[in-house]
């Protein structure tokens, strides 16, 4: 037999059973829903989540401990930069994920999140300044870096017998050592 309402308020319905839920019975509202007490529960493993930490994908509710480990969560990517598992949005440059705000410069660590950069042959990212700093020639001549000119991304250099120069510091194939 169903206790009786009568002098209770009524609220709504329960988003999990459709039950009515009136004001003398346990109940909490989640994710703009109302549940009775007994109806707001992990997805997997039932247990209640009133007052805890929980996760709701896909219409399905899950507590912290199976979103995690069954599968709830969308990814199960781990960042290539922190190490720790990429739980909402997944960056990913040259076959590897990471965080948006882990994908920086090596160098400067400036955010590359939506800025152009450059990859060296073991994966480290570069703000594309850096990686010519870094993986510029060096002029056989002055010793300095040959860079691109402000506002280019390409340089210009001489190469005469496996040597690099900057056009200024070449004489012209005269033996510069």
């Amino acid at each position: 037999m169903e206790p009786s309402h009568s002098s209770s308020l009524y609220f709504g319905s329960c988003t999990r059973c459709s039950k009515a839920v009136y004001s003398d019975q346990r109940a909490c509202r989640a994710m703009g829903q109302l549940f009775h007490y007994a109806c707001f529960t992990c997805s997997v493993c039932s247990e209640k989540l009133s007052g805890k930490p929980f996760y709701s994908v896909s219409g399905k509710i899950y507590c912290e401990e199976d979103y995690f480990h069954s599968g709830g969560h969308s990814s199960s990517e781990a960042c290539n930069s922190c190490g720790f598992l990429i739980l909402d949005m997944v960056l990913q440059a040259r076959g590897k994920s990471y965080h948006p705000s882990c994908f920086r410069c090596v160098v400067c660590r400036q955010s590359l999140e939506g800025q152009p950069f450059s990859v060296d042959a073991d994966t480290r990212v570069y703000c594309v300044s850096d990686y010519h700093k870094i993986q510029a020639p060096l002029c056989a001549v002055c010793k300095v870096p040959i860079l691109p000119t402000e506002g280019l991304t390409d340089s210009i250099r001489v190469v005469s017998f496996d040597r690099n120069y900057h056009v200024e510091c070449y004489s012209g194939g005269v033996n510069l050592i």
